[in-house]
């Protein structure tokens, strides 16, 4: 099935419908075998109302995120919140023997309980486009035993219990997700740190730009696109990397210009913010005192 618009699944028993499989033993959570579905069945774009996490295997297709090619490539898990568009691009070449699992929640599973908050805190589900977190085999292992113990708790006869000890099991999949996140900023440092430099270039070439007074001040939208990932894994990188997020990084490169434009020019302060994208000469100021505890005037005074 091919679609030029989203197609909207609604419910975790219409995406069971749309695949032919089986009504879901559980209306608001399932594990869907991944080799259960055909991969020329899958809409181009499709956007669910409820949270999946996956893992896939041996299967050849691009997903609308900033994708790399990194080190951990025996499993790949990505994660995707409710009304959230995901475009896929099928290789038609796909093999035989395409294997993995996804996890569907829905929103109302979580009603009333801690998580139904918690949940927003992690980041990956929170990314305009989602990247994949690569997975070692022990880490897979880890995370594939956890989806079983969900699995198993709702194919027993549901109880009043069965719902917290599957909020737990689920918890624990997003702390250790969370880790498994942390690490792979971590491992992949040289990746990582080319990623700054880029960054950092991006900038330079932008307020070398004589057009900035109609342009504006970068955005982090800009930056991240400009890298091709999205901003909450530009922002979790760099919080890793630098302790600071892509905002300030853009901020400290504004005060880098400033400084240089009031200590080599006669520019007034005011002409100093429109060259720099300001709109308002007040709000660059109050973001120069904030950066460096003086004004901009008192600053070029004491290059004097």
């Amino acid at each position: 099935m091919k679609a030029s618009s989203p197609v909207r699944v609604k419910s975790i028993a219409e995406f069971h419908r749309l695949w032919g499989l089986p009504q879901p033993e559980h209306p608001l959570i399932s594990v869907v075998d991944y080799s259960k579905i055909n991969p020329g069945d899958v809409p181009a774009s499709i956007m669910f109302e409820c949270y999946s996490i996956a893992i896939k295997r041996n299967m050849k297709f691009k997903m609308m995120y900033g994708q790399q090619k990194y080190d951990f490539d025996e499993g790949v898990m990505f994660f995707t919140a409710p009304h959230q568009v995901i475009r896929v691009d099928i290789d038609q070449d796909t093999p035989a023997g395409h294997s993995g699992w996804i996890l569907f929640v829905h929103p109302d599973f979580f009603w009333n309980t801690p998580l139904a908050r918690s949940i927003k805190q992690y980041e990956y589900f929170n990314y305009t486009a989602n990247e994949a977190l690569f997975l070692s085999e022990k880490e897979e292992s880890m995370v594939n035993n956890i989806i079983q113990n969900i699995q198993q708790e709702y194919h027993s006869n549901i109880d009043k219990f069965s719902q917290n000890i599957i909020i737990s099991q689920i918890e624990t999949l997003l702390n250790y997700s969370e880790r498994f996140y942390q690490r792979q900023f971590i491992t992949r440092k040289i990746t990582n740190h080319k990623t700054l430099d880029r960054m950092e270039q991006i900038l330079e070439d932008y307020f070398k730009n004589d057009d900035l007074a109609i342009k504006g001040l970068p955005t982090v939208q800009y930056v991240a696109e400009a890298l091709n990932i999205s901003p909450g894994y530009l922002s979790g990188l760099l919080k890793v990397l630098t302790g600071q997020s892509t905002q300030q990084h853009i901020q400290d490169k504004i005060i880098e210009k400033a400084k240089e434009k009031l200590s080599t020019t006669d520019l007034s302060v005011s002409e100093i913010a429109y060259e720099l994208g300001f709109e308002h000469p007040q709000s660059f100021s109050k973001l120069f005192k904030i950066k460096t505890n003086l004004s901009p005037l008192m600053f070029r005074q004491s290059f004097n």
